[in-house]
């Protein structure tokens, strides 16, 4: 890919006019101001509400009488990973709080079957440490309430065993009638004063990358106070396509040009990245995620330290799309696992992540060299190797993010009061 070091020629998209915004408040900051102060102080100008809206111009929403198979083929085909739910029951001039029940999500769903067959058969659920809310602790639950996951309303039990159905659980759990019946408001849980944590229109650009930052969520709803309805959701991935937009502007390059090193990524050391070998059960790669709050996890040759495939939060869909891939699902191992994938990709002929195989970069790369892979090949993280190709670190959006702004002292100052609710006895 060629880079670019001068402005684009028209620059026309919605990010890049975005991006000339910016660049037109950073040429009159105070020279005095570092790179990332005057950043911050452009990003404090912009409104929410500038940000281009989502795909379609619209918001995927999922009303709370969809059954789990609906959602579950709503998500998949829009390619989301979650969705709001709408009370379908909620007045026609209710307020965004009561019109929206909560966010469903794929991994959601997943966790709240296994908790159900864990009632009857416990295997299934302490394998994928899914415990339940006393099992983990408040920073997990404060940072799983940022991110719009629900606690389960209600907890029936699905209606046979895992034991019962043996390596075809999910094949039988798919075509039961309880799976094409129950409904998503019955897995969807309500905060105390709000579904999820959102935006207003007029908060500030700045706000909205911390929250994607340092706070840990994926995305972040924008209401419309007067409608009371979700008027854009912006997302990490929509963040770094906007950064990829404004490739050229002297903004960018005086932040983007930086190597990787340079700006301490990535962040964590390589015995620390959470990872599993080609050889383990796919199921554990679902476990730690969900044991390590990470999005996905790198597949490593037997015994060794080369990567050679990655395994998303979002790959869990597969699942529940195509359970027959999985007659033995507690044993099937990452790497049958991801050979599956793409043969069904393939003979389904859908684009994805997947079928592109790994994706890396180097330490002496430069943080614009790596936003443009990662939004070209639409993924959420890039896995850093060594000349021979042993994995030394993983950079995801989140990191880029946060080397983009940072938070000043008292910044949020009582935003989350009412907004976040905590655990009992939280020290968070």
């Amino acid at each position: 890919m060629v880079e670019e070091s001068t402005p684009r020629s028209g620059m026309s998209s919605p990010e890049a006019k975005l991006g000339m915004r910016v660049e037109d408040l950073w040429d009159i900051q105070e020279p005095q101001l570092t790179p990332t102060e005057k950043l911050n102080a452009c990003f404090e100008s912009i409104p929410v509400s500038s940000f281009p809206p989502a795909a379609l111009s619209q918001v995927i929403e999922i009303n709370s009488d969809t059954s789990l198979a609906e959602a579950v083929q709503l998500l998949a085909q829009h390619k989301l990973l979650s969705a709001p739910v709408v009370d379908v029951e909620a007045p026609k001039d209710a307020t965004w709080i009561d019109r929206y029940l909560g966010i469903v999500e794929f991994a959601g769903i997943v966790v709240w079957i296994l908790h159900q067959s864990e009632k009857n058969d416990g295997s299934a659920g302490s394998e994928l440490g899914m415990g339940g809310e006393e099992t983990i602790g408040p920073a997990v639950a404060a940072a799983a309430a940022a991110n719009g996951m629900s606690s389960p309303r209600y907890r029936s039990s699905i209606p046979f065993s895992v034991a019962n159905t043996s390596g075809n659980f999910f094949e039988a759990l798919t075509s039961s009638d309880y799976y094409k019946n129950t409904k998503v408001r019955d897995i969807s849980g309500s905060f105390r004063w709000a579904p999820f944590l959102a935006l207003q229109k007029s908060n500030s650009f700045l706000t909205m990358l911390l929250l994607l930052s340092n706070y840990r969520m994926k995305s972040v709803p924008v209401v419309d106070l007067g409608e009371g309805n979700i008027d854009n959701i912006i997302t990490q991935s929509a963040v770094i396509h906007m950064l990829e937009e404004c490739a050229g502007l002297q903004w960018f390059e005086s932040w983007g040009d930086k190597k990787l090193s340079d700006l301490g990524l990535p962040l964590m050391k390589p015995n620390r990245v959470v990872k599993v070998f080609e050889d383990e059960p796919v199921l554990q790669a679902f476990k730690l995620m969900r044991q390590k709050g990470v999005g996905g996890v790198p597949v490593l040759e037997s015994g060794g330290r080369k990567a050679v495939g990655n395994i998303s939060i979002r790959d869990i869909q597969f699942f529940l799309i195509a359970p027959e891939m999985y007659k033995d699902y507690r044993s099937i191992t990452a790497k049958n696992f991801l050979t599956s994938v793409r043969s069904y990709l393939e003979e389904h002929q859908e684009k994805s992540p997947l079928l592109s195989g790994m994706v890396t970069c180097t330490r002496d790369e430069t943080l614009k060299e790596v936003i443009l892979k990662l939004d070209s090949m639409k993924i959420h993280r890039i896995y850093v190797v060594d000349d021979v190709g042993n994995l030394e670190g993983v950079i995801t959006l989140r990191d880029i993010i946060s080397k983009l702004v940072h938070e000043p002292r008292g910044y949020f100052g009582d935003f989350f009061d009412g907004v976040l609710p905590l655990p009992a006895n939280s020290r968070v």
